[in-house]
């Protein structure tokens, strides 16, 4: 009689007790890929942090508004049009009101001659006016740098609030010169006045905050001083160089058409024309670029 051969078939105890001892391999590989497919999606090692795939979703809207505006090329089209906007307003309020709307540094000059030479106040400049324009101008400058401070510079629903408020103060100062006429001076005066070098103190602060200090939107000393002390002035791919001529040239042409529209049509027109380029800035805000948010996770279980 032959000995019994490997593999023959075991008795039913036999069998039991080997799938009791050791596991089939078909079961662990099955129990290792449903671990893999667990419904939360995440994998956890054993000495490791933790790692969660999120899915990827559209921002809300209310996310979308409060997101963080990039610094881009959109950004410095939007200040070139801002800048051309105060080119409008300083080009009409030196003639109409004997001082500028947010050129500063000429109503600081003025107000000291004001002090030392008196006699000169009503013939090349109204001492009030350049008061009221210079303090209204730093109170917009540090109401809108101090809250910025507080909900972010370069929030988008800060920076549409602040340009709206902005365009509204410019129409209704084009608004009182076109139903009220133009008078040097008196209380009428010092509210138009005032509703501009607000809205322009406003303005350069935000300028500012979007990081591109080559365009102020308002003063040129410093671009040009900036402009022809550039080591690197006739050297390729100089984009602060080429900011600060973009910059100079569009005050300038800002500043043509508004003495061309004063000449031919009146102030009230060119400070109309002025609002509706802050207006079309502060919808132009609502496509801006937004700085993206890196999301690390198990970095404090590690």
């Amino acid at each position: 009689m032959l000995p019994q051969e490997q593999g023959t078939a075991r008795s039913p105890d036999e069998q039991s007790l080997g799938e009791t001892c050791f596991p089939s391999v078909n079961g662990l590989l099955s129990s290792s890929s449903s671990a893999r497919s667990s419904s939360d999606g995440s994998l956890e090692g054993k000495h490791g942090p933790s790692v969660t795939e999120l899915p990827s979703r559209a921002p809300t809207t209310w996310e979308y508004l409060n997101a963080t505006v990039k610094p881009s090329s959109l950004a410095e089209v939007e200040l070139l049009l801002l800048t051309f906007c105060i080119g409008l307003q300083d080009a009409v309020s030196f003639p109409d009101f004997h001082c500028f709307a947010s050129n500063q540094t000429g109503n600081t000059i003025f107000l000291t001659l004001a002090i030392v030479l008196p006699k000169l106040n009503g013939e090349m400049f109204v001492t009030a006016n350049i008061g009221v324009a210079l303090g209204l101008f730093l109170a917009a400058a540090y109401l809108t740098g101090q809250l910025g401070h507080v909900v972010g510079p370069r929030r988008r629903l800060w920076l549409i609030f602040c340009n709206l408020v902005q365009t509204c103060l410019v129409f209704g100062a084009a608004a009182l010169q076109y139903t009220r006429g133009i008078e040097l001076e008196g209380t009428r005066t010092m509210l138009a006045i005032g509703l501009l070098a607000f809205a322009a103190g406003s303005q350069v602060v935000q300028s500012r905050s979007l990081g591109m200090t080559e365009i102020s939107t308002a003063m040129a000393t410093a671009a040009w001083v900036d402009l022809v002390i550039d080591p690197n002035l006739l050297s390729g791919g100089n984009r602060p160089r080429t900011r600060r001529v973009a910059f100079l040239a569009t005050l300038v042409v800002g500043s043509l058409a508004g003495a061309l529209i004063y000449r031919t049509v009146g102030s009230a027109a060119a400070l109309a024309v002025s609002g509706a380029g802050k207006l079309l800035v502060t919808l132009m805000f609502l496509f801006n670029t937004t700085e993206q948010e890196r999301l690390e996770t198990g970095k404090d279980s590690a």
